[in-house]
């Protein structure tokens, strides 16, 4: 029996691939489950035009990233957080943070979307990728600088002339 897939099936195709598969396997899983058709011509041509919308809504979804990666190439955010003495931070900036200074300058960007393997916890300069699509990939320098506290340095020069 030929089938046309709705959708991905694991081990045997992508959507809109027309596979053999055996009688049963088609009449009691694919299509009960709607994740076939039968390979008739007149859903041969309904699948074809399903894939032409899907690639144009593909190309038009990959131009809008492609537009946007190059706008945030621009784009250069810095934080201040409280810091030791060897620059490490007591907080951290997350992805959270990135999104949401990332959103106060106009740009929405889903905080999933960034790529930090783990939280910035030093202080320093740092280049952070956005993954916008499957092959658009926006790169932000990130910088992070330690917090002046000038509270603590008062306490110290007190203790200092005691």
């Amino acid at each position: 029996m030929e089938v046309i897939l709705k959708e991905d099936v694991a081990n045997l195709g992508h959507r809109g691939d027309v596979v053999k598969v055996a009688e049963g396997y088609g009449r009691n899983f694919l299509l009960p489950r709607k994740l076939a058709l039968q390979a008739t011509a007149s859903n041969k041509s309904i699948i074809e035009q399903m894939k032409a919308a899907a690639a144009r809504r593909s190309a038009s979804e990959k131009a809008v990233a492609e537009a946007l990666a190059s706008q945030l190439g621009q784009v250069a955010l810095s934080f201040t957080r409280k810091s030791g003495e060897n620059g490490h931070l007591f907080g951290s900036v997350t992805s959270a943070d990135i999104a949401h200074e990332l959103a106060a300058r106009g740009f929405e960007v889903d905080r999933r979307k960034i790529q930090l393997v783990e939280p910035l916890k030093a202080v320093g300069e740092f280049t952070v990728a956005i993954k916008l699509y499957r092959e658009v990939t926006a790169q932000v320098k990130v910088a992070v600088a330690a917090e002046q506290n000038s509270d603590l340095n008062a306490e110290q020069e007190v203790e200092v002339s005691a």
